[in-house]
Formats: structure tokens, sequence, C-alpha cells
């Protein structure tokens, strides 16, 4: 953690050792100020937090920040360990060999009470998607914004670092684990697919990629897992795509507090034993004496079996895991992803 002094206030923050200056640097063309080092056991990656290459112009209609130069610090595992079960990550998962920061997800929600339609108010269990919502979250042509302490990071793949000439080959960037990220274009494909049909509840209309719920992780439909991992040169890596999630989500080693994550809750997608989401769901069959109130399951749960059958095999991604398990009927009268119980 650290302590960033602008004008009288005082501010701590704690990704990436990031500083925050007072100077504003105009939009459109950069040039970036990197280095890469190696300091005992671990890989670590200095910038301005600029980029080497021309952004959107910020601030925008959907994006108030302007970009501001940085001191970025990410040093991170050099030679990590895969542990059994990947953990769940908010914020920012890796960072880009240019020193832009990667941070896919988003912290806003579907908020039919906000004059936007969006707000940080989880309670909807509808998350947008940055590039699924680019339009509104004012994402430029190098899939990347502006937070509001005005930090440049990437939501996919930036076009500039494809098109770069780089003597790294593929390699685009690491995670806070320590193990590369890899960009090979159509070679490698997620195994997420886009809902078929309508949404049950919050925002309605057609399953579009607008929400991270639109989604779901299909085991097996590409050779890459539910952190967009796979092998690469008999080498474990993670993958950049073309599709959703775009980034990984999640991580199969233990993230570097560099960047200011932590894992809620381990995943455990092959055996997984009952969440809280979980066990309310299997307490609502039986309900206490006196209580004839039921509780609606959560949205991502419902929307995770629409248009399947009861039995059928599901998968969700809920604020704290991945989750697999199946479609049952519960008390409400709605058919939801339960997730299966530790074998």
């Amino acid at each position: 953690m650290v302590d960033v002094h602008l004008g009288y206030k005082k501010i701590a923050i704690n990704i990436c050792s990031i500083l925050i200056l007072i100077s504003i640097i105009s939009p459109e063309a950069y040039a970036g100020n990197t280095s890469i080092f190696i300091e005992g056991n671990q890989r670590c990656i200095s910038s301005d937090g600029l980029p080497n290459h021309s952004t959107g112009t910020f601030p925008n209609s959907g994006n108030p920040g302007h970009i501001q130069q940085q001191n970025i610090r990410c040093c991170f595992a050099l030679n990590p360990v895969k542990k059994q079960y990947p953990s769940v990550q908010r914020g920012s998962i890796g960072v880009a060999l240019n020193g832009i920061t990667i941070r896919p997800g988003t912290a806003d929600y579907w908020d039919s009470t906000s004059q936007r339609g969006f707000s940080r108010n989880s309670s909807s269990g509808w998350n947008l998607e940055g590039l699924g919502s680019r339009e509104l979250l004012g994402i430029d042509h190098n899939n990347a914004h502006v937070d509001n302490r005005g930090l440049y990071h990437y939501h996919g793949v930036a076009n500039a670092l494809v098109n770069a000439t780089s003597e790294h080959g593929s390699l685009i960037g690491y995670a806070a684990d320590g193990f590369e990220i890899h960009y090979v274009g159509s070679t490698q494909s997620s195994s997420y697919q886009l809902k078929q049909g309508y949404r049950p509840s919050g925002p309605s209309g057609r399953y579009d990629g607008t929400y991270n719920e639109d989604w779901e992780y299909v085991s097996g439909s590409s050779s890459l897992d539910q952190c967009n991992g796979g092998t690469l040169n008999n080498r474990f890596v993670y993958f950049a795509t073309d599709t959703y999630p775009f980034f990984p989500r999640c991580l199969w080693g233990t993230a570097s507090t560099d960047f200011g994550l932590q894992a809620k809750k381990t995943s455990r997608t092959q055996r997984t034993a009952p969440s809280i989401i979980g066990q309310q769901i299997h307490q609502h069959k039986q309900p206490s004496k006196g209580h004839s109130h039921r509780r609606q399951p959560p949205a991502f749960a419902i929307s995770a079996c629409s248009g399947k059958r009861s039995g059928s095999s599901c998968s969700m991604t809920t604020p704290r895991d991945i989750l697999q398990g199946s479609c049952r009927q519960v008390p409400s009268s709605q058919l939801a992803c339960v997730p299966s119980r530790p074998r």
C-alpha cells in the first residue's frame, strides 16, 4: 500500500503500486516508458502508465476520465506454480508488455433506478461486460478506457499490441500469478458461448453479450479452460481471445499482491462444495415453520439454466467462483443452476 498526495488530499492505492501524478496528459498519441527486469524470484514491469500507441479521446460520452501519467510497478512470480483449483479475480488480472494493466471485468451492474441504466449497485446480479457494453463505458479502438484515477487499462486485446512487430512473438503480457499471456488469433478460441434465448430477469431482452451473465462456460468446447488457460510449446499459459472472456477472469496460480487482488474463494469446478448461493437454494426446499416467503434464486443461477431442461448440466460465474452444477426446480417454481456437491 502506498500513500499518494494530491494537493491537500491523501489517497491510499494498492494496484501495482500506482502513484497518480498531477499532470493530465492530452489524448491521442503517446510514447510510453516501460522497463522489464528480474528482481530475485520475481519478474517486474514498471511504466509511466501511458501506452506506446494512440488512444481514443478522453473524456468522452461514456467515460468522464482524463488519461493521467502513472508510476506503475508490477512484480510477480518468475516461476509460477499451477494450483489444483483456479480462483476468480476482480480488478487487474495482469499487465501487458508495454506496461498497461489488463482489467477485463467491470464494477458496473444493470440498475433500472439509475439515470444511466447501470451503477455500482450489484443487487440485480447483471454485471456489465466491458467490451459488450463498450459504448456505455467509452471503450476506445484499442479496447481500453480510463478509470476515475486516470489509469488507462485494457478490457480486451489491443490492436496496437497485435499489430506491433515484437521480438516476443505471441507473448503480449503476464498474468498476476506470473503465467504468460499469449495472443495467437483464431488458433485458440475460448470455451465460453453466448446463451440462447432471452434473459429471464433484470434487463430482459436476448442474450447479446452486454452482461457477463449472457455467457456460459462449456467444458470441452475448445482446448481452453475456464480461465482461458491452455498449452503452448508444452507449457501452461493463458490466451487472450477475440471473444469472451477476452482475457482470463480467474487464475490458476497465486496472484501477486502488487495487483491488489485477493482470491475470494477457491473455485472447484470439478468438485464443487455448495457455496452460500447453493446453500440458500437447498435450504428453501424445506423452509422453516412459520416462514412461507421463498427467496428468489440469484439472477446468474436462473440465467445459467435459461432454455435448458431439469437435470441439464450448467455453469455459472458467481461473485466468488466459477461453479459447475445441474439445473433444478427450486421452490420459486423456476429452473436454477444448483452447484454440485463434493464427491
